[in-house]
């Protein structure tokens, strides 16, 4: 008897069966560095610090986020003298909406 799928079930092949390593068939090595590197990158700052940046944040109308992943990415603190970079991440932020 054939059975019939669930009603949340999309037709997809089920995406939990892998029983393999989660780095996959590659190096544990770098696995496992750069899920280091990006805990460290992304833990939470002093409560001083998270407020700073969400100030700066705001007045240069971007989200925490946007602002924080500038300053992992290039390693300085965005300004109002960074217009067109600001312009750039703001219409990134639209096209990510759009899809």
């Amino acid at each position: 008897m054939v059975r019939r799928p669930k009603r949340t079930d999309n037709g997809g092949p089920p995406l939990d069966d892998y029983d393999g390593p989660p780095w996959g068939e590659g190096d544990a090595y770098i696995f496992l560095a750069w899920q280091a590197a990006h805990a460290k990158a992304w833990k939470a700052p002093s409560r001083d610090v998270m407020l700073m940046r969400l100030d700066k944040a705001e007045r240069l109308g971007l989200t925490y986020e946007e602002y924080t992943l500038e300053l992992l990415e290039r390693g300085h603190h965005l300004q109002e003298e960074d217009a067109m970079r600001i312009t750039e991440i703001k219409a990134a932020r639209k096209r990510r909406r759009s899809r």
